[in-house]
């Protein structure tokens, strides 16, 4: 499936900063950015990718912050609230 029809899908761009411990220092933490398309709010790619991370990688999970936004939606037009003249 190739990016317009995930997004016509509702896919919408997912960004994911993922901090983990490293595995030869426990007490430092690292941060990994994870971008795809996903599917707010189940997050079904994310959490496949989580579940890859936690059962192959060495580093433990910390905490993942989640932002995403819809990259086609319907156009928003709103009246100006003022009308300036420059001379």
């Amino acid at each position: 499936m190739g990016e317009i029809d995930k997004q016509l899908r509702d896919y919408r761009l997912t960004t994911a900063e993922i901090l983990y411990h490293l595995p030869d220092h426990p007490a430092l933490l690292q941060s990994y950015l994870w971008q795809e398309y996903d599917i707010a709010p189940r997050f079904p790619v994310l959490h496949k990718f989580l579940n890859f991370w936690t059962c192959n990688l060495d580093g433990r999970l910390h905490s993942v912050k989640v932002a995403n936004v819809q990259l086609i939606s319907v156009p928003e037009a709103r009246y100006a609230n003022a009308l300036l003249h420059l001379n």
